[in-house]
């Protein structure tokens, strides 16, 4: 039998498997679960019970998940004296979905991001976070409905790629002395950043997000880059990605100079739109003009920023659920922090990571369970049953706590 960090496989599961392109999900599939840190032992307790309850009312026994700890993170640190031990990262490789809490990444020094960490060692290239309102949800905007996006960020390159050089090293000096001989000012006392952005990266994250809008039904991609200012990096981004869409999908997709010059602006039936816009301009767009976006596909950093700044109109991080996704390799995960000082007090809102697991749900093909929590989760908010983060935004709530808001959430899948 096999096992990671000395903890035997449950026998009772089965792996998730990758056939002829496909993932073939047996009845009992084994999930691996990172708890996480801080308040991420509150959460998991009350988001897997929603899962197996879902689970359980979907497919009346005949499905289960079985789920496996592994470890990463300060429990992980106390456990084995490593942050992320190797056999988390194997283990993931070997059952192919995971899904996990918040983790720790200290600001300045210390240990490096270990949620990079994770995207990066299993080239889980896509970050991929929908972000729409729930009923009853209270938001700083009118009319919060109109948002309904998907982003897809690009996950490997970018600033995120960790190539700097501290300022007054010799690194620094000699990249410094480099750039200058190329004409380039640069001051000597500058830390220096250098971001990739390759043609590899840019493609492959596309296609995925053109074929997730062919696959569901959504009939806009919109490249974001800021491709004005730093025209070899972002700009390419963009100039790639209309590549690709001709390259491949040019029997499903029109640009925007297509719609006019030869649809007169109207999208023809079972067409797709490519489009494309400045990151700043587009800011701006997702507050006045959400309605007219429906996938995004961008850069590391814009898609950051970007999908943070969506999640704010419609309830904040503690509604915001993310994936990491390679070819078939995906992590689903809640967007927020540890929040340390909430740690163990049962007040902090599941939903971020009930909703990840929703996406894995729908990921692995078991769409009546995802169908069941969304439904709940959306009517428990409307009996104004929240947690604190949304009850003290909202006019006669009943403020609960996190295990009380999951036990709502289930008797709301009636």
């Amino acid at each position: 039998m096999l096992s990671f960090n000395n903890i035997p496989v449950p026998a009772e599961g089965e792996k998730i498997e990758i056939r002829d392109g496909q993932l073939v999900v047996p009845n009992r599939p084994i999930i691996p679960f990172i708890e996480g840190d801080g308040t991420g032992r509150d959460i998991w307790r009350a988001a897997s019970r929603v899962f197996n309850a879902a689970v359980e009312k979907a497919y009346r026994g005949e499905r289960q998940v079985v789920w496996y700890e592994i470890f990463a993170g300060e429990k992980a640190y106390k456990k084995f004296g490593e942050w992320l031990p190797r056999d988390t990262v194997e283990a993931i490789r070997e059952f192919t979905v995971a899904i996990k809490g918040p983790l720790t990444t200290p600001v300045g020094g210390g240990i490096r991001s270990l949620n990079v960490t994770l995207r990066q060692v299993l080239d889980l290239y896509a970050c991929v976070r929908p972000v729409r309102w729930y009923r009853g949800v209270p938001s700083p905007v009118k009319h919060p409905e109109k948002l309904n996006v998907v982003i897809f960020r690009e996950n490997t390159e970018d600033v995120y790629a960790g190539i700097e050089f501290q300022q007054g090293t010799e690194q620094a000096q000699k990249t410094i002395e480099f750039l200058r001989n190329l004409g380039y000012s640069v001051r000597p006392d500058s830390g220096i950043g250098i971001k990739p952005i390759s043609i590899f990266a840019t493609k492959r994250l596309i296609r995925k997000a053109i074929r997730y809008a062919l696959e569901n039904g959504r009939r806009v991609v919109t490249l974001v880059h800021k491709g004005n200012i730093m025209k070899f990096t972002e700009g390419a981004f963009r100039d790639w990605g209309y590549q690709l869409a001709k390259e491949e999908f040019s029997d499903v997709t029109v640009t925007e100079q297509e719609l006019w010059e030869k649809h007169d602006g109207r999208l023809p039936e079972g067409k797709i739109l490519i489009n494309d816009r400045i990151a700043d301009s587009m800011f701006q767009q997702v507050l006045t003009r959400p309605d007219e976006y429906s996938v995004i596909a961008t850069p590391n950093l814009n898609g950051d920023y970007l999908s943070d700044a969506c999640a704010a109109q419609v309830g904040g991080l503690g509604l915001a659920p993310g994936a990491n996704i390679g070819d078939y390799l995906a992590l689903f995960e809640a967007t927020h922090g540890t929040a340390p000082k909430y740690a163990d007090k049962d007040v902090i809102n599941p939903s971020a990571v009930i909703l990840a697991g929703v996406m894995m749900f729908e990921y692995i093909g078991w769409r009546e369970a995802a169908s069941l929590i969304t439904t709940a989760i959306e009517r428990t908010i409307e009996q104004k049953i929240v947690t604190y983060d949304l009850a003290r935004l909202m006019e006669g709530a009943r403020q609960v706590k996190t295990s009380e808001f999951a036990t709502a959430i289930i008797e709301n899948m009636g």
